[in-house]
């Protein structure tokens, strides 16, 4: 095991930078991970494009990427729960590389017959989907409205909502071509909001009660048409703001159904925060995933060396699920 990786490298100009950098060591309390597959996110790009030091960004340099899957090689001091070999897969900033260190409390285990292509895909969505529907205290039978169902972490909510026995999944999409990729992933009526108006196809599919839970991506208004969506005493949660940050509601809406309104973004979480959302995944998530219930969407899966096409694929706008990117090469 040499001293140095490859990694890809933000904060020196419009695009990442492979370069040849000095391999981390496990401090105590961490675990060394040989990193096979890493997926890309939605924050990729934004963040790149805040380092570009050529177009007035910051210009420090670090280590892109969030989502990893590989196996255990080395052990800090005081490390416990996890054993040399063992298959992992989590979401920790600097995951564009060949190894990746990692606070064992925040590693997930790696089902033995899933890739690492696909395992890195999965643990961003399933830390975020669920540790969303345990904030809103969703309990089997419960009916969940998923915005931007179609997107990566969409179709994880929707298939993880599926399996942990959700009566009722309603998704949305902005265009009918994604409506053949929701029925797939477990979405039990699909809205596309191009053609029709959220908070109305939801009631009528619904019978008029609403949801119990929604899960939003979107932000800006429709953030405000979940609001009367929503079943009495019924829960919406904000995790994603792809519409942007800011929306008019009608308070109305909101205190006459007694609603409860959470804002959730576990990846600035504290650290026992996290801690305590990776481990609610092991008894029921986690099974599900090695059965096959919960499976991310793949676009492409490039090698590192190739990483230019991901970030093309990114900015195109039109990738159908995850760029993954293959640390294989």
């Amino acid at each position: 095991m040499t001293g140095t990786m490859r990694a890809l490298v933000s904060g020196i100009g419009p695009d990442w930078v492979l370069r040849e950098v000095p391999r981390p060591q496990p401090a105590p309390g961490q675990i060394l991970i040989r990193n096979r597959a890493a997926a890309t996110n939605n924050a990729d790009l934004p963040m790149l494009a805040e380092a570009d030091p050529t177009h007035g960004g910051h210009g420090n340099e670090f280590i892109a990427g969030f989502e990893y899957a590989g196996e255990v090689v080395a052990l800090g001091d005081d490390v416990h729960t996890w054993r040399v070999g063992d298959h992992v897969m989590g979401s920790i900033p600097s995951s564009f590389a060949e190894y990746v260190v990692a606070d064992q409390r925040f590693v997930l285990p790696r089902p033995d017959n899933l890739d690492p292509a696909v395992a890195c895909a999965l643990p961003t969505g399933l830390l975020t989907e669920h540790g969303a529907l345990t904030t809103a205290g969703f309990t089997t039978g419960q009916s969940v409205l998923i915005t931007g169902a179609s997107t990566g972490i969409g179709l994880i909510g929707a298939q993880l909502a599926k399996a942990l026995g959700a009566a009722q999944v309603i998704g949305t999409t902005r265009t009918a071509t994604k409506r053949d990729l929701l029925e797939k992933a477990g979405v039990d009526t699909v809205i596309v909001t191009d053609e029709q108006d959220l908070t109305q196809a939801t009631l009528d599919a619904t019978d008029h009660q609403g949801v119990d839970v929604v899960l939003d991506h979107i932000a800006g208004q429709t953030f405000a048409q979940c609001l009367p969506a929503t079943k009495v005493d019924g829960h919406v949660l904000n995790i994603g703001r792809l519409a942007g940050p800011a929306a008019t509601i009608d308070l109305d809406a909101l205190s006459y159904r007694h609603l409860t309104v959470h804002g959730v973004s576990f990846g600035f979480t504290r650290d026992q925060e996290m801690a305590d959302v990776i481990a609610g995944l092991l008894p029921e998530v986690i099974p599900a995933v090695a059965r096959g219930q919960i499976r991310p969407v793949i676009d492409r899966t490039v090698d590192l060396t190739q990483f230019q096409q991901a970030a093309d694929r990114l900015r195109s706008g039109e990738a159908v699920g995850k760029v993954v990117i293959s640390m294989n090469g």
